[in-house]
């Protein structure tokens, strides 16, 4: 099933940080734009699945007025390259894990999320797992950042 409506996967490894904050942004930048978009997330990895995204990438997105605790982790599954124009790896690891599944000739064109910001295409969104609060708030930057080129983009592509 396909929608009229462009439409934005986000792929990380588990759901919970990186994903869900893109996810987030993409979807406030294009409310802000009156931009209409069909935004997912999702995880290569299985570790994660139905559980709500990390408290630190929640806290984080509220600061921004953002309420991403009724998002849950899921898995990327074979329809999602039927059901998305893009999916938007956040690292180049879960890009590589992306065109390893893709079926042949996909719908969705995959990319890296820094690829939409001039000057950083190949580049990787800092994973902050490991790390504490300053590791979300460069995470939010760069996805936020991602979030409105992207609009931009979709944008001109439908006018």
């Amino acid at each position: 099933m396909t929608t009229s409506l462009p439409s934005v996967l986000f792929v990380c490894l588990g759901n919970i940080c990186r994903s869900p904050l893109a996810e987030a942004a993409l979807r406030h930048q294009a409310q802000e734009a009156g931009l209409e978009l069909l935004v997912d997330s999702a995880g290569t990895g299985s570790w994660h699945i139905g559980n709500p995204p990390d408290p630190r990438a929640c806290k984080e997105a509220l600061r921004h007025g953002i309420d991403i605790t009724g998002y849950r982790a899921r898995q990327v599954d074979q329809g999602d390259f039927a059901r998305f124009d893009r999916i938007i790896a956040l690292d180049s690891q879960n890009l590589a894990d992306l065109e390893r599944i893709a079926p042949p000739s996909p719908r969705a064109h995959l990319s890296l999320l820094l690829d939409h910001i001039p000057g950083m295409a190949g580049q990787d969104v800092a994973d902050p797992y490991f790390g504490g609060a300053e590791g979300f708030m460069e995470t939010w930057r760069q996805v936020h950042e991602a979030a409105r080129h992207l609009t931009g983009t979709i944008q001109r592509e439908q006018a």
